[in-house]
């Protein structure tokens, strides 16, 4: 790669400063301070402070294991450099790092189709606004997406190569992906199947021991900086939590899974994990804003309007209120199982990838109703338009390579995580992010000749 942009120097100092520019543009129009920023912010500041990695303010610390320990580690770096609460210093730091996740990009191009297409994935990387937006939002998905493509990069050289330490490296990045979320797991398990996969397939092969200590290698070093985080658990809460729960609680605290049950028997978009999902608690639920789906009968839809009115009047679900959502789930999914685990995942799946992903800018989330500011509803369909012209060139680059094996890894990693976002309740666009960068490494392919490169 290094040669590569040595020859190449005038287009990868243009095409990096353009890269900037654009994550600039993002930092200082539309910087994304959230709640979930201040969650990580709060443990940042207390463990920097206090050497207590936990929630509250002085004298009320308790410590907290609902936010894995990466992100946080960031941001305590850049506050103890910068000054607390610098949330700036930590968007600045994030755009660094994205620019990397660019080089990144074109080096697995280049490794999988030639010199060709890594010059297009660099051009594609550095010009995605999706990647640029959230470079601007304090939030774990720039360094989930750097550590992503880092590992599977790693794991690419580690296939060709066969060395122990390449093999290593890519545990290390995949356990540094662990580190920041939960669902980081993923990307190890692709790997793993991937190379058992080619174990098993060269069976008869001189490489075959070489294909198995890798796969050991790749899981003990992945699963390594776990460790110390899974042994402060016990120690402290006396509970084995090797990674963040799936619902961000704290010990003994309430699930509402009834609900959370409910919502999942009929949610297929975005749009309701805003008005609805993120509503409860603390927020009325509009009856209006619910789809035809969450009822199959009338008298079913008597029934949910009276939940909802109780709930409308507490405004938090209480377990006797779960357990009336719970009734109301196990009968729909009794009634229709297939559209339960087949049709609404794939819903789920097809809204996270296509949605225009604007979600953490001022656009309307309903963008196809026309009624936001003018500006705002072209820049909708203006994302649209580019996530959907990305997402056609990836599919067609990988229709001209797809019996490249390399490729087979890149896809498997798209397949499995897909398929587990189709399972979970929220499907928020942010969560397909972390694929990205094979898109763009498999929509670079379509701009080059069929034969693979060298």
């Amino acid at each position: 790669m290094r040669e590569l942009v040595r020859r190449n120097l005038r287009f990868f100092v243009i095409v990096s400063l353009a890269a900037l520019g654009l994550r600039l543009v993002f930092l200082l129009r539309f910087p994304a301070v959230v709640t979930d920023s201040f969650i990580y912010g709060e443990i940042a500041k207390n463990w920097l402070q206090h050497g207590i990695y936990g929630l509250g303010g002085p004298g009320e610390i308790s410590p907290t294991y609902i936010r894995l320990p990466g992100y946080p580690a960031f941001i305590a770096l850049i506050f103890s450099i910068f000054g607390i609460d610098h949330y700036r210093a930590v968007l600045v730091g994030q755009v660094l790092v994205d620019l990397g996740t660019c080089f990144l990009c074109a080096d697995i191009a280049r490794r999988v189709f030639g010199p060709k297409a890594s010059k297009i994935a660099f051009l594609l990387a550095a010009l995605c606004p999706f990647l640029a937006d959230y470079s601007a939002a304090a939030l774990t998905e720039t360094f989930e997406v750097f550590f992503t493509v880092l590992a599977l990069n790693l794991a690419i050289n580690a296939l060709s190569n066969q060395r122990k330490g390449s093999w290593a490296a890519c545990g290390a990045a995949c356990g540094a992906a662990m580190l920041l979320r939960p669902d980081g797991a993923l990307l190890v398990i692709a790997v793993e199947i991937y190379v058992i996969a080619v174990f098993i397939r060269n069976r008869h092969a001189t490489v075959r021991e070489p294909r198995l200590q890798s796969a050991i290698l790749l899981l003990a070093v992945a699963i390594l900086p776990l460790c110390p985080w899974t042994l402060r658990n016990w120690r402290v809460f006396h509970r084995f939590q090797p990674l963040a729960p799936r619902y961000a609680n704290e010990e003994n605290e309430f699930v509402p899974m009834g609900f959370n049950d409910w919502t999942k028997s009929w949610i297929a978009d975005y749009v309701s994990v805003e008005e609805i999902y993120w509503a409860v608690p603390g927020g009325k639920i509009d009856l209006a804003t619910l789809p035809p789906r969450a009822f199959d009968t009338p008298q079913q839809r008597e029934e949910t309007e009276r939940v909802i009115e109780d709930y409308n009047n507490l405004l938090h679900v209480s377990p006797a209120l779960d357990s009336s959502f719970e009734a109301i789930a196990e009968r729909r999914v009794q009634a229709h199982p297939v559209r339960y685990y087949i049709e609404l995942p794939v819903l789920r799946i097809l809204d996270m990838w296509l949605r225009p992903r604007t979600e953490m800018l001022p656009c309307d989330s309903r963008w196809w109703e026309f009624n936001d500011e003018p500006k705002w509803s072209a820049l909708a369909v203006g994302f649209g338009a580019i996530n959907l012209a990305y997402l056609l060139c990836a599919i067609a680059g990988w229709m001209r390579f797809r019996a490249d094996p390399t490729v087979g890894l890149l896809v498997l990693f798209v397949i499995l995580r897909s398929v587990f976002l189709g399972t979970l309740e929220n499907p928020e666009p942010r969560y397909t992010l972390e694929m990205y960068p094979v898109i763009i490494v498999l929509a670079a392919a379509t701009f080059v000749p069929r034969r693979k490169l060298t």
